[in-house]
């Protein structure tokens, strides 16, 4: 569908809904069940008396700070979260950690649909820019947690629901304006629901920024489409959501060694000639992807204690990343050599593209059924994904117009699940929880890397993973409860790409055992909650130093390995007009019997040391933040925020020179609601980021060899901007 047909259709149904806005259904009608629009989601959330340890945003903590910047940013003040930002301004290319596991071991759910990739496992939020002016809640499980749908999670949940349908016309425009040339503009829209349970949302989102880093620039843009009809005992949803992003690369770092003098510097693009000399950058070095979600849902209510819910996805992708390359071998590009007079030229400057296309296909039935004291839910889903994967390049300085492509590959991965929940309420006091989840994994992988490896293998994998524990009420005010969970994760495509083909035999899958104990306790001006944990792992899969045969970092599996610890959140509304929350994280993660590898280049193969218990990488020991609230005056509002994050190591090794210094942030907000007889609403903000222009890196790499006797570094850090600021307004009709 063309820009120019999407306008026009969402124009039409304005209009067309727009007649029918005398006939409009009260918001506490049978014909919007909102209780029946919960359940689409239900699969993957936990319930209030479920003993799962789980922090809840809605849309109004959200659109507070929205001002462009990755949803990662958005929940950064939920306990043991960690971000970062490759352009260092959290627009573009992010990332997160919680409880020290990044995005590829963090289950992600979309309307309790499958977001992570099905062979990278990762989710990249560039690619669904500005999803919070779409979202109605998120659910953040820690640990295991209950999600039934999607990759295993490893570190966390992130269970996504996006908008309710509005029981009244409204139209939003949202523009945002600040630092580093970052511009935000978001137009929302709904018709409201007809006499008839019809009803029509949207909206159309542009970002931009140049980024703190230099050239690194984002464009993005995305769309989002939601059509529902509900009555007493059906709602039907139909959603529409597409991202694309255009961002100049600086996923490389910077050397440790200019953080301090030059934290701007980016490498990506340089240019040198034969001898060496930098004579400029490439414009083009960007990457370049297109995700589009398609969902429709479905749930029934058969009766008070039966319902059904049902879901049929597909979400497609395709993009490229382009680098230029200099003087390189012709003959790693598939590319003949040629001759210029005498001169035969079997190097050259070479311009290539990586491309990935996607196409991710499935469905999600889950049964309600309450019966006496039992509340079960019995859930069934299957998916397939399909990954190709494919080198193009041709040479920059010489006419020639054919691009060689070099390698192909495809990844096909099949998944089937079935689980059973159920709550029992034993008594007043007591609820227990069962969960037990089967699922099967079947992964192809065919064709030839660009080494030219041949990548010919099939996996397959069956999985069981039970869950259960208990809930005490012990009086209005307070509640405690443990659970124990099990969780088993299969190896990524990188893992087995980077294997050589006696490595291969050698990985196994990854198991979690998590163990959670908590606390929680609810007053009329103080909420609190604290929970310990420990998190037993088998065969986690991490750098240990280890090279493949052409001298890429291959993924080994540990023995074993553990995160323990303590995390705690409070709320405190001290009087009307000021309130403070606040989160700490104290945690112990360790890897035992840890044996580091230094690749050898002189003489093949590896150094190794045996360093005994480590610290897992990214893992800080110390997280806590600090929210402080005021409303001085009516429609007023400002707020303080700060964050530490203790020292991270980079790799496993716990050396304090290959790590990332503590830093302390300090972000301020301020709002207010003009009251005025012209719009709706009609909102001004202003975000502070760096309140105190703090010089820190959130992120970084390392990569060790050893030659002519003493270790070689090569390392990656990322720096993040200091003071800035973001402007927006926003008016509602």
């Amino acid at each position: 569908m063309s820009k120019r047909q999407v306008v026009v259709f969402i124009t039409m149904l304005f209009f067309i809904n727009g007649i029918e806005a005398q006939d409009l259904i009260k918001e506490d009608s049978i014909a919007y069940n909102r209780a029946l629009d919960e359940v689409v989601v239900s699969a993957s959330r936990a319930e209030e008396k479920t003993p799962v340890t789980y922090s809840t945003v809605d849309a109004a903590e959200l659109r507070k700070a929205n001002h462009g910047a990755d949803l990662p940013y958005l929940l950064k003040n939920t306990p043991s979260l960690v971000v970062t930002s490759d352009a260092g301004t959290g627009i573009g290319y992010t990332g997160m950690h919680i409880r020290g596991s990044d995005l590829t071991r963090i289950n992600v759910t979309l309307n309790g649909v499958p977001v992570n990739g099905g062979e990278d496992f990762t989710v990249y939020f560039v690619d669904l820019p500005d999803i919070a002016s779409s979202v109605d809640n998120i659910q953040v499980q820690r640990g295991v947690g209950t999600s039934a749908n999607g990759s295993a999670a490893f570190g966390a949940s992130i269970n996504i629901k996006t908008d309710e349908a509005s029981s009244v016309p409204y139209a939003t425009l949202s523009s945002s304006a600040g630092s580093f040339m970052s511009f935000k503009n978001s137009l929302s829209f709904g018709t409201g629901r007809s006499k008839h349970g019809f009803s029509f949302s949207g909206r159309l989102s542009k970002i931009i920024s140049d980024g703190y880093v230099d050239r690194a620039w984002s464009n993005l843009g995305s769309i989002y489409l939601h059509g529902s009809w509900s009555n007493e005992k059906n709602i039907l949803k139909l959603i529409f959501m597409g991202g694309k992003e255009r961002t100049y690369q600086a996923w490389n770092g910077i050397p440790k060694s200019m953080v301090a003098t030059n934290p701007t510097y980016n490498p990506a693009g340089e240019m040198y000639d034969l001898d060496g000399n930098l004579i400029g950058f490439y414009d083009n070095e960007t990457d370049n992807f297109t995700q589009n979600y398609y969902q429709i849902h479905y749930a029934h209510n058969f009766n008070e204690n039966l319902v059904l819910s049902s879901s049929i996805f597909r979400t497609t992708g395709k993009g490229y990343y382009e680098n230029y390359m200099n003087n390189k071998a012709l003959a790693d590009y598939l590319i003949p050599s040629f001759h210029i007079g005498d001169s035969l030229i079997d190097h050259a400057n070479v311009i290539q593209q990586k491309w990935v296309e996607n196409t991710f296909t499935g469905f999600n039935l889950a049964l309600n059924y309450k019966v006496g004291r039992f509340n079960n839910n019995f859930g069934h889903g299957e998916s397939h994904f399909v990954g190709n994967h494919y080198g193009l390049a041709h040479l920059a300085d010489y006419d020639d117009p054919i691009e060689h492509q070099w390698y192909q590959n495809r990844g096909d991965k099949a998944e089937r699940y079935i689980f059973a929940k159920t709550n029992f309420k034993a008594s007043d006091h007591i609820n227990l929880f069962a969960d037990l989840q089967y699922r099967y994994v079947r992964y192809v992988i065919q064709g030839h890397h660009e080494d030219f490896r041949n990548l010919e293998q099939k996996h397959v994998y069956n999985f069981f993973d039970p869950k259960g524990g208990i809930y005490f009420t012990l009086n209005e005010h307070n509640d405690l409860y443990f659970s124990v969970a099990c969780s088993h994760r299969e190896p990524s495509r990188e893992v087995f790409v980077e294997a050589d083909e006696e490595q291969i035999g050698k990985v196994h899958p990854e198991r979690l055992i998590d163990y959670e104990l908590g606390y929680n306790l609810k007053r009329n001006k103080l909420n609190f909650s604290t929970n310990i944990f420990y998190m037993d792992y088998k065969d986690q899969l991490v750098l240990t130093g280890e090279i493949n045969s052409v001298g890429n970092a291959i993924m080994t599996n540990v023995d074993k390995s553990f995160r323990l610890g303590l995390e705690a959140s409070a709320n405190y509304q001290i009087c009307k007009w000021f309130g403070m929350s606040g989160n700490v994280a104290l945690s112990r993660n360790k890897i035992l019997d840890f044996t580091d590898y230094i690749e050898d280049w002189d003489n093949g193969g590896n150094h190794s040391q045996y360093l005994g218990t480590t610290d897992i990488s990214f893992s800080p020991d110390l997280i806590a933040g600090l929210n402080l609230v005021c409303a001085p005056v009516k429609n007023l509002n400002i707020s303080l925020q700060g964050q530490y994050v203790s020292r991270q190591y980079l790799d496993n090794t716990s050396c304090q020179a290959r790590s990332l210094d503590p830093y302390l942030t300090t972000n301020a907000g301020i709002s207010y609601e003009w009251e005025q007889k012209v719009f709706k609403t009609l909102n001004f903000s202003l975000s502070v980021n760096n309140l105190l222009n703090r010089k820190y890196c959130s992120n970084g790499w390392v990569y060790r060899a050893w030659t002519a006797g003493s270790e070689y570094l090569e390392d990656g850090y990322f720096p993040q901007a200091g003071i800035n600021f973001m402007f927006g307004v926003t008016i509602g009709i």
